[in-house]
């Protein structure tokens, strides 16, 4: 989640409501207590009035990341639920993640890695999830790549994540993301698939055999720190197949990316009342 400085002056956040949802979803998976919806509000704008000092101007690019976290703290030994929790939320400045402009990047497939098992914890926002995909990452970082990409843990012929962001791909018109119980849902990946819809695409959520890669006109990834990070090709090691999708980002994921970003500074209108205005 972040804090945006809009060319009004005001400072909004993105979402508050479904990124308290998921933080409640995380905590029946993983056996927490629950924090209420109002109580998360109160937090982020609380936090996020304090530290307004450090929001980053509109001109600047950048935006104030805000991290909610929930950690058992009781004294214990032993595998099961804390007994007491703190929940906490930290708040950086962060610049712009595209520092030469909206550019694509290269992926690589990794076979020898899991982020996350089919019926385990990939769903749900925990730091063992993070964990699991560091040894990957610096795998497909050495080898030149932006990210590492997976497939699905259990055949390994579906696409899955992008290391910590959801894929998409776009053909005839259509926004396609894969659908699988060890991917984390992603509250920029809901919100393109609206505004997908919002100007006139089909939108699937279905399993993406590795295959149909090269049927696709653009593809992505997409999360809280970049919105969409376009793909220039994904390699399959492995294989040796590469498939290429354009050394520039496709019209279409830049028009997503305009348009969600233009809501999310307040320059478009929220027609789904996913903004809240924290500093008038």
């Amino acid at each position: 989640m972040k804090a945006y400085r809009c060319p009004d002056g005001k400072v909004r956040i993105f979402r508050v409501d479904e990124n308290a949802a998921r933080l409640q979803s995380t905590c029946r998976g993983i056996m927490m207590p629950e924090v209420s919806t109002e109580l998360f509000t109160e937090m982020v704008k609380k936090v996020v009035r304090l530290n307004q000092e450090w929001i980053p101007t509109y001109e600047s690019g950048a935006t104030l990341y805000i991290r909610p976290l929930l950690i058992g703290t009781s004294a214990q030994v032993g595998v099961h639920p804390s007994k007491e929790y703190c929940f906490l939320i930290f708040v950086t400045p962060v610049g712009p993640y595209f520092k030469g402009g909206f550019a694509a990047n290269p992926y690589v497939i990794i076979r020898d890695y899991d982020r996350s098992a089919p019926l385990g914890t990939g769903k749900y926002k925990v730091g063992g999830n993070y964990a699991a995909s560091l040894f990957a990452n610096n795998l497909a970082h050495e080898k030149g790549y932006a990210c590492e990409f997976y497939l699905d843990a259990k055949e390994k012929k579906y696409m899955d994540e992008c290391g910590a962001a959801n894929f998409f791909g776009i053909k005839n018109n259509t926004y396609i993301t894969p659908k699988s119980t060890s991917i984390l849902p992603s509250i920029t990946n809901k919100s393109l698939m609206q505004v997908a819809e919002d100007l006139g695409m089909k939108v699937e959520r279905r399993p993406i055999p590795e295959e149909e890669l090269e049927t696709f006109e653009e593809a992505g990834a997409c999360g809280t720190a970049a919105v969409i990070s376009p793909i220039s090709y994904i390699d399959d090691l492995d294989t040796g197949k590469r498939y290429s999708f354009g050394e520039k980002p496709g019209p279409m994921s830049k028009k997503l990316f305009d348009t969600l970003r233009g809501i999310q500074y307040g320059e478009i209108e929220d027609k789904h009342g996913w903004t809240t205005v924290v500093i008038e």
